[in-house]
């Protein structure tokens, strides 16, 4: 999705509306037909990672458009559609959905980071809620998965969007609209350079 502003927003998010549904219906559609009548719970591993980028652009999409999480259920009867009513139809599972989730996470710190440039720090602060409410939820599963599973690695990567967007918020608060400008520069006295070799 293009960068999303006040001044296009109708705009990115009818493209985007599109998108995601050319994907689903080629792309998506094609995975459905491919399976349907096989144990498809078995060759997981082989489809994740392009269902975890589709709970991504999905769930992003969702928030772009209303604030709101787009749910694991919300996503599969989105899906139903594109499955032979006499089998069984292919389902989005759990593990891959809060992946998908967790990666949501990096485009929200990007859009939230984009949103205190452009000077919309109160919507920032409500993406970094957001965000916040995620990672927390996430925090209190992740003990209980499989060893095997990403999410561990992936919950490090969240973590470091929340400080990322926490700071940036903290920053404009404190310091206030002189702040903006030095979003993003080599400015040494930008609190933004060198944040991705933070240890956490």
């Amino acid at each position: 999705m293009p960068s999303i502003s006040k001044a296009n927003r109708e705009e990115v998010l009818e493209k985007a509306e599109k998108d995601l549904a050319a994907v689903r219906d080629q792309h998506i559609s094609r995975l459905v037909k491919e399976l349907q009548g096989t144990d498809f719970w078995k060759l997981r591993r082989a489809y994740s990672p392009g269902v975890q980028e589709y709970v991504e652009a999905a769930t992003f999409f969702k928030f772009c458009q209303t604030g709101t999480l787009l749910n694991l259920d919300e996503i599969n009867a989105s899906l139903l559609p594109l499955s032979d009513p006499s089998l069984e139809p292919l389902q989005i599972n759990l593990l891959d959905y809060l992946l998908g989730l967790a990666d949501l996470t990096g485009e929200l710190m990007r859009l939230a980071i984009g949103r205190i440039s452009d000077g919309e720090v109160e919507y920032s602060e409500r993406i970094c809620q957001f965000v916040r409410d995620i990672y927390r939820e996430l925090t209190l599963l992740v003990p209980l998965m499989d060893d095997g599973s990403d999410m561990k690695t992936k919950m490090d990567t969240m973590l470091q969007s929340v400080v990322k967007i926490e700071n940036a918020c903290f920053s404009v608060r404190v310091r206030g609209s002189e702040y903006i400008p030095l979003l993003g520069s080599s400015d040494p006295s930008s609190f933004l350079v060198g944040v991705s070799d933070v240890e956490l």
